[in-house]
């Protein structure tokens, strides 16, 4: 794998084009976590070099949804209860398998209704090894399974950009009571 090297749209890319790069193509059997952001832990935003310098791939993909602002100014997102095909655990090789079997079966995605729903634009990461990359992630996202907590990491059906490809990736939404206390933000790109 080539250095860093590049500076593209304010985040560090492979010497390799990343419209090439199609993380829907890396083999479900390599254990790949895929995660889904749309805020902060984007690149070249104030999280992305703490938590997901690390990622394989990023590309620009897309999810259904509506953008919320909490009054510490940090976006919140919601997805459609119908979309969100699994529930995060505290044990992150259990939830690259659930990612994985969506994938074997990109056709259960959810359809959704645009009348209510915004398509939210975002990034897919792709990591290397979940033990080492989730833990930290769902610690800044305040994700603790099964207690009260700011926001919850679901498994949706991601649309890449680059080829319209569907892939399962996890993401951090906000429950019902984030939602209540937040702002909608009426955008489909935060900030």
């Amino acid at each position: 794998m080539a250095d860093s090297v590049g500076t593209e749209i304010g985040r560090k890319v492979e010497e390799k084009d990343m419209s090439q790069m199609n993380t829907s193509k890396i083999p479900a059997a390599t254990g790949a976590l895929r995660i889904f952001v749309y805020g902060t832990l984007r690149a070249g935003r104030i999280n992305y070099d703490r938590f997901c310098r690390g990622a394989l791939y990023i590309e620009d993909a897309a999810v259904w949804g509506r953008l919320y602002e909490l009054p510490s100014r940090i976006p919140v997102l919601q997805v459609p209860d119908s979309g969100i095909i699994a529930v995060g655990t505290s044990d992150p090789l259990a939830d690259v398998k659930a990612q994985e079997r969506f994938n074997e079966n990109p056709a259960a995605d959810t359809p959704c209704d645009e009348t209510c729903w915004r398509v939210i634009q975002g990034e897919l990461m792709t990591f290397p090894d979940p033990r080492l990359s989730l833990p930290p992630i769902d610690r800044l996202e305040g994700f603790r399974p099964g207690l009260s907590c700011l926001y919850r990491r679901v498994l949706v059906p991601v649309v890449l950009d680059n080829d319209m490809r569907t892939a399962a990736a996890w993401c951090y939404v906000g429950d019902e009571c984030t939602i209540q206390r937040a702002v909608p933000t009426g955008k489909t790109c935060w900030p």
